[in-house]
């Protein structure tokens, strides 16, 4: 699927907006050397346009929903870890970050295909004129972990508009970095990154209405914990901590 497909005309251009198609023209950019993320996504895409919705009763979620919200944050959230792990990909020869990085990129440009897809059967814009996680807002203070967590307490800053998100300035620090310097600067990004992801899947796994939502972001969260532990292993063998 090509994220030259979005929808720009479709909402008045705010920072948030904004940042997030500048970084989807790089990420298209990237790629071009990555055709099999792509096919992948596209593939999801298809499928879950195919796939049945499950529950006939279950009502398509509308623009301010936790479910249009969580897709539009965590493709722009995903689109930054497959970016990352592109240019990691060409920064090292270290095998084993690459195929993490690899992963990476398959798995988060598949889901991105997927949250995309969803947006467009449910007939919604892919950006939107309010905050990033404005959709976390609702009274989250049972939620394991999450208390006091409200997802409009955070400030974007240097292109970073999430939680866990690189900086603009960390991301030229990794394009300028090279070998073991790259490989621990990508790994610390990346565990930053998905602790930031794991809060916004919790958030929906919880919260989000419909039944696919719900499943995607558990799934996000259990695989991301995953690969955190393994780049805690990284780390430490390069003789890093996070």
């Amino acid at each position: 699927m090509s994220t030259s497909d979005l929808d720009t005309d479709e909402v008045q251009v705010d920072e948030a907006s904004l940042e997030g198609r500048r970084s989807t023209r790089r990420l298209s950019r990237l790629l071009i050397g990555g055709s099999l993320a792509t096919v992948l996504a596209v593939v999801a895409v298809v499928a879950v346009l195919l796939r049945p919705a499950g529950n006939s009763t279950e009502a398509v979620p509308t623009q301010d929903s936790v479910d249009a919200g969580f897709a539009r944050d965590m493709a722009i959230h995903h689109q930054q870890a497959v970016e990352l792990s592109f240019i990691v990909r060409d920064r090292t020869g270290d095998e084993d970050v690459r195929r993490l990085a690899y992963d990476v990129i398959n798995t988060q440009a598949n889901q991105r295909g997927m949250l995309l897809g969803w947006l467009d059967v449910w007939g919604l814009p892919k950006s939107s004129q309010e905050p990033p996680m404005s959709w976390m807002g609702h009274d989250m203070s049972g939620m394991k972990g999450m208390a006091g967590m409200n997802g409009m307490d955070y400030m974007p800053h240097d292109g970073s508009l999430m939680p866990g998100m690189a900086t603009n300035t960390q991301m030229d620090q990794l394009r300028n970095a090279t070998g073991k310097t790259a490989e621990i600067l990508y790994l610390r990004l990346l565990t930053a990154h998905h602790m930031g992801g794991i809060a916004m899947s919790e958030a929906a796994a919880e919260m989000a209405k419909t039944e696919q939502v719900r499943r995607l972001a558990q799934g996000m969260v259990d695989s991301q914990r995953a690969e955190i532990k393994v780049m805690a292993d990284m780390l430490k063998q390069r003789g890093a901590t996070a």
